[in-house]
């Protein structure tokens, strides 16, 4: 056999391997069993913003959006965006790094304050997730930021342009949870909890560090969690006050975490998903000691945001969990009978958009982001 000959045959092994691991990957799905349809209507409230990431509802009917280059913008009632707000810190816009979410403090209505996670330039070629949080002053058409200060950094920082997570939310007792991603090329340092590479992060408003966080044996004092990959999305379940979180997984192997303090959630020593090239990252998916999702994806739907639903415009969702899709261009409606998912539905599955946030409106309809050069604010609404 010549060498050329060799190698031919070697790379049709290889490729019978991968194909052979994917399909191996592909029978761990747990898929729920079909949730009975809903029937909505998707209007399109806002068109033109470039890669939008995150966005809240103000007071006043008007929405705060961010967009991954690095710009926040104002959404008016009728759909028209505001010019770029200004002072928003430099970001690194690079591959997934950017502005990425952002949140209104309770007590907005007074203090105008806000909290936004973002890839943060740190020196050369490194970057990692920070959060600031400033005050957003608004005016008619568009606002700026005052007083921007960085309250959690991130680290360590490196040169990369994957996996920064983010997502912010306010814990029942008001402390910040923050999520962070392992950077790709760190991700065994998400088993590692003297840092912030792959965990769940709790502080205060200020910054500091909570005293009932874990403080467990070389842990980090901000640290709540380990053990996670590039956590896009998290919410509380509004009738408990549980944390639940969405981890991008890898070929395979996105999951639905509910996150408690002090746990280890496995990556990459377990997991259900394989390497991009169809290579084997472990032969595990469960090991003593490390905590199982309550759900997962084979094959992956590149999970990015979620949002527990307490409306009343669609009242057959109450205590439903909302996922958006970015690869797997969706919406996913999972029902839940405490931590089991017992059914589910897919929605938006026709229209192709990669779904980047989803949140209940103050009106009860589901909005979404579409994550797009030309992404859009869709209104989800109960179909007439």
């Amino acid at each position: 056999m010549t060498m050329q000959s060799r190698f031919v045959l070697g790379s049709i092994l290889a490729l019978a391997l991968a194909f052979t691991s994917a399909c191996d990957a592909a029978e761990n799905t747990n898929s729920a069993p079909p949730a009975k349809p809903t029937k909505v209507s998707v209007e399109s409230v806002a068109t033109g913003l470039e890669n939008p990431w995150g966005m809240q509802f103000l007071p006043d009917g008007r929405i705060l959006v961010t967009e991954r280059p690095g710009r926040m913008r104002i959404v008016s009632k009728d759909g028209k965006l505001s010019e770029p707000i200004a002072g928003v810190p430099e970001v690194a816009a690079i591959g997934q790094g950017g502005l990425l979410d952002v949140l209104l403090a309770p007590d907005f209505d007074k203090t105008g304050t806000i909290y936004f996670s973002y890839g943060e330039p740190r020196g050369g070629d490194k970057n990692a997730t920070s959060v600031a949080r400033a005050k957003l002053v608004l005016d008619a058409d568009s606002g700026r930021l005052e007083d921007v200060k960085v309250i959690f950094r991130q680290e360590p920082a490196i040169k990369s342009k994957f996996h920064f997570g983010s997502r912010l939310v306010w814990a029942p007792d008001g402390t910040l949870i923050i999520t962070t991603g392992d950077r790709n090329h760190l991700r065994d340092e998400a088993q590692n909890p003297a840092n912030t590479v792959g965990k769940v992060v709790r502080i205060n408003p200020d910054g500091t560090v909570p005293d009932d966080n874990p403080k467990l044996d070389g842990w980090a004092p901000e640290v709540w969690s380990i053990g996670h990959r590039n956590i896009q999305g998290a919410a509380l379940r509004p009738e408990t006050g549980e944390l639940f979180t969405l981890e991008h997984g890898p070929r395979g192997g996105d999951e639905l975490n509910h996150v408690e303090k002090g746990k280890n959630y496995g990556w990459p020593i377990i997991t259900y998903g394989i390497n991009y090239d169809g290579s084997t990252i472990t032969d595990i998916t469960q090991k003593e000691g490390l905590e199982q999702p309550v759900y997962y994806w084979v094959p992956s739907i590149a999970t990015s945001s979620l949002t527990f639903y307490d409306g009343d415009l669609f009242p057959e969702w109450k205590g439903n969990v909302f996922v958006g899709g970015l690869g797997g261009a969706r919406v996913e409606r999972l029902v839940l009978d405490g931590d089991k998912v017992v059914a589910a539905e897919v929605l938006l599955g026709d229209r192709g958009d990669r779904i980047r946030d989803v949140r209940q409106g103050p009106d009860g309809a589901l909005w979404l982001l579409t994550d797009d050069k030309n992404g859009e604010v869709l209104r989800v609404v109960p179909a007439s």
